[in-house]
């Protein structure tokens, strides 16, 4: 087979440095339009965004030749960058260390589109490390509690 071809789904998931309230309603839309301008950059798709005050949810299509580790951090880095030029009250600003990456099944992209849809909602009720623990035990990862927060 001379091409070479990839269905890659990913649930990427990280936080705000110390979960600190950083991405208010008015910059979200910009954000998630500049990190799907990013993931297009290196040949993925950001299928979905969603985040609330101090994390986000992607949902991507992986690029068949970068690898997940090298693309959080270009997500990473020039977000953080971005957000930082995005006014004084941005000059702090930091992304957490980690994150989360899961791959998912083309058969539960709805669900999870909408349940990345619905993050103010769910949120009213839940807090990101309480959430973050139940997808870890979701999909199956073991962690430390001592260094899954920073």
């Amino acid at each position: 087979m001379p091409q070479s071809l990839s269905s890659l789904l990913a649930h990427l998931v990280f936080s705000t440095k110390n979960r600190e309230p950083w991405l208010a309603d008015s910059i979200r839309d910009e954000l998630h339009a500049y990190i799907g301008g990013i993931v297009g950059n290196v040949g993925g798709v950001l299928l979905r965004a969603g985040s609330v005050t101090d994390h986000i949810h992607l949902l991507i299509s992986l690029p068949r030749t970068l690898s997940p580790s090298d693309l959080v951090k270009e997500i990473k880095v020039a977000s953080s960058k971005w957000l930082k030029t995005r006014g004084a009250g941005f000059t702090g600003f930091h992304w957490q260390s980690g994150y989360g990456i899961f791959s998912i099944s083309p058969s539960h992209r709805e669900a999870l589109e909408q349940y990345i849809s619905g993050q103010a909602e769910h949120h009213k009720t839940v807090g990101f490390q309480e959430e973050y623990r139940k997808m870890l035990s979701k999909y199956g990862v073991e962690w430390d509690e001592r260094h899954v927060w920073d």
